[in-house]
């Protein structure tokens, strides 16, 4: 009997990922020239009346580049065809590489005559071009765009035409093209006001992209509007829907009696948080006792967010879209509405507050010998500063004592598990990479007025090791019992980047011992050990970095190279990082007993998605923090033109050397203004050499350098060498 047609589109859609997987091992076959979809029908056995349902798979797999239709109206798969998928990587002179999908493949050239219209970080197919013997070589040609990135572009507006149309420069360079504006009929915008340009006609060969304007920011010398600009850039959302600001507005902001029914009631102990001066949204406290046996019990209390947020409701969806609040200088961008970011769930001193509370035994080895894990309710005694705490325990400050000093001993016995703690981690190879922050300062318009290195001192170590061992036992909890979590991994550095780091630290004269083979954290603590204190750290520990994979979101429990943990996970920040609030949901579960089939297997289908997705978040989240530190960095050297500083170099490349200078500002000397001699790169040992002097610029070395340039636009900081 025939399906009806609702079953029958239910089948399909159930059969679909079974089918695209069949269709790319039928094309995959040795010697399988191009089919048409008949052919197809046939090997799968799919009758007339279906082929409709055949074809949309078919289409939607052309779209995902997965598969190529012919002129011919047939279908292979691009390798086949010499094709390959990726994104374009744009170069601001009009050129640009293909970075494909498979890590395992060489990225691609493709000259600006060869774009046919793609631009930076679109999706498309890629033909490879055939050399002069023949083969395919690693040039091509832009066959098909799959996925425009670039739907608005953020820039600066230059008028011609007597006003009445213009011309807008991406802020992006890699984007290599100005977006062409026909009218500004309307439109309150001139020369030099930053907008965003919606483009309804893509570029093609030799024609810029034409778009219209949708926002104007401001001049582009107006308070705010460089930061603005960044934010439209990475397409940041500022406003929260007008659903979830409805949903954010009925929720109280004071704990009710019934949202306190069967919770522990921590509110006795003596619970505070420790932040930075400017902080606004407190998602860990901490407690402290000395038990009979001389052990720790550490109370670490994390706002219970998932109970004000609950799955699937208009606050979790926009929640989940943004997946992390992101930090700049001068403004945040939060995760949650403001009623919950700095309001209910914010663990405000003397307030009544849900949380999730861990509590750790932990002995005088930092073992920790036994915890529990309540919903509870607590009361935070004070809001601690970290410099101020730094003062106390580092100092004995005598003006802040009396301050502090109802906790005084809480803190003194924290430091001291700190410390524990720290040495524990040490022994089984934990890395700390000690990188240079700047702490940026801006008046009230936005201007900076500082920027210099940011130290961490023992509040900041001793709350990062309590939250790093609670973030291990709740790990540790889960991984045992067989759960679907999201962990937090860092895989093991690859072999070949670990190869290529140890060339490198042999111009320092350090070694690595034992590479080869698979390489363990301790060797790495163990150098930078060694490099503690030296001239050469903070590049060093910049260039091991780089050579080690990015940690990320994951439903695999892989281990956490990086801090030597078999179990890790993020836990400790339900207010700005999603992966926390969705571990949370899941210990709540555990803790009332919901982890039925049904849950499971809905977590099990839905956490890959969150975890890469919130990966994504992450790295975006870091390249704007670190694009706006760049801009107002770059602001702050515009009146220091002719001054000189001492540097370390920080970068050596082919055209010149990077310096950093003490306060973590980085700027480029260019090989053009090195004119004592004729220098050559040795990309080998990352240096520059005079081939008539041999005088020897390399990674590490210390240089005085005069402030020539800045170029806001690029925010880029010109050097000159000073003898």
């Amino acid at each position: 009997m025939a399906l009806a047609g609702n079953d029958k589109q239910m089948k399909w859609r159930k059969e679909g990922l079974r089918i695209k997987d069949k269709i790319i091992e039928i094309l995959g076959e040795n010697n399988r020239p191009p089919m048409y979809i008949e052919q197809l029908m046939e090997i799968l056995g799919i009758s007339p009346g279906e082929k409709k349902m055949l074809q949309s798979i078919l289409d939607e797999m052309v779209k995902d580049g997965q598969i190529i239709q012919t002129k011919k109206k047939k279908y292979a798969l691009p390798e086949r065809l010499g094709y390959i998928i990726g994104r374009i990587q744009g170069n601001p002179r009009g050129f640009g590489f293909l970075i494909p999908d498979d890590p395992a493949q060489e990225d691609v050239y493709i000259s600006a005559e060869n774009m046919n219209g793609a631009m930076h970080n679109d999706r498309v197919i890629v033909r490879l071009l055939p050399n002069v013997y023949g083969y395919p070589s690693r040039e091509g040609e832009v066959y098909k765009v799959l996925e425009r990135a670039n739907k608005t572009i953020v820039g600066t507006f230059e008028a011609n035409g007597k006003g009445r149309h213009g011309f807008v420069v991406p802020d992006d360079p890699k984007i290599g093209m100005d977006v062409f504006i026909p009218s500004i009929e309307g439109i309150n915008v001139k020369t030099g006001y930053k907008v965003v340009v919606e483009i309804y006609k893509w570029p093609e060969q030799r024609r810029n992209p034409v778009g219209r304007i949708i926002e104007v920011l401001g001049h582009k010398d107006d308070a705010g509007v460089d930061v603005l600009s960044i934010i439209r850039q990475y397409k940041l959302p500022e406003k929260f829907p007008a659903g979830v600001e409805a949903a954010a507005a009925e929720i109280s902001q004071t704990v009710r009696e019934e949202d306190m029914v069967g919770r522990k009631d921590f509110r006795h102990l003596r619970t505070f948080t420790i932040d930075g001066a400017d902080a606004r949204d407190f998602d860990d406290a901490v407690s402290l006792e000395i038990m009979d046996n001389g052990h720790f019990l550490l109370g670490v209390h994390i706002a219970d967010v998932s109970h004000y947020v609950k799955e699937g409701s208009p606050i979790d969806k926009e929640a989940l879209l943004r997946g992390t609040s992101v930090y700049l200088v001068d403004r945040v961008i939060p995760m949650l509405p403001p009623e919950l970011s700095n309001g209910i769930c914010s663990l405000n001193p003397n307030e009544d507050r849900l949380a999730i509370s861990v509590m750790m035994e932990i002995d005088e080895e930092g073992k920790v010998v036994d915890y529990q894990i309540y919903e509870s309710v607590i009361r935070s005694k004070m809001r601690m500063i970290y410099e101020e705490v730094n003062r106390v325990l580092e100092d004995n400050d005598q003006e802040l004592l009396p301050k502090y000093a109802e906790f005084l001993e809480d803190l003194r016995n924290m430091q001291r598990l700190s410390e524990i703690l720290h040495r524990r981690r040490m022994r089984r190879g934990s890395i700390d990479f000690d990188l240079n922050e700047a702490k940026i300062t801006l008046d009230e318009e936005g201007k900076v007025v500082d920027v210099r290195l940011y130290t961490r001192g023992v509040s900041e170590r001793m709350i990062e090791e309590f939250m790093l061992i609670c973030n291990e036992t709740i790990a540790q909890h889960v991984f045992w019992r067989n759960i679907p979590f999201i962990y937090r991994i860092h895989e093991d550095p690859d072999i070949e980047k670990m190869l290529e780091f140890n060339e490198f630290i042999h111009n320092f004269g350090y070694h690595l011992k034992g590479i080869g083979g698979q390489i363990h954290p301790k060797t790495l603590q163990q150098l930078l050990e060694k490099i503690r204190g030296t001239r050469e750290e903070a590049i060093i520990n910049t260039v091991m970095l780089r050579s080690l994979q990015k940690a990320r979101y994951s439903p695999d429990n892989t281990g956490h190279f990086g801090l030597a943990a078999e179990h890790y996970c993020h836990f400790t920040s339900p207010i700005r990082r999603y992966p926390d609030l969705v571990d949370h949901r899941i210990i709540k579960d555990m803790l009332h007993n919901r982890l039925d089939s049904a849950r499971i297997a809905k977590l099990e289908s839905i956490l890959p998605e969150i975890a890469e997705h919130c990966s994504e978040r992450e790295i975006v989240a870091d390249e704007v923090e670190r694009e706006v530190d760049d801009l107002k960095k770059a602001e702050f050297m515009l009146d220091k033109i002719g001054m000189e500083f001492d540097g370390i170099i920080s970068g050596v490349t082919s055209y010149g050397i990077y310096v950093e200078l003490g306060n973590t500002v980085e700027g480029l000397v260019h090989i053009s203004t090195m004119d004592d001699d004729y220098y050559v790169y040795d990309e080998k040992h990352y240096c520059l050499i005079g081939q008539r002097t041999n005088k020897i610029y390399r990674l590490g070395d210390a240089v005085r350098v005069r402030v020539v340039g800045v170029d806001m636009a690029s925010r880029n900081i010109d050097f000159v060498l000073v003898e």
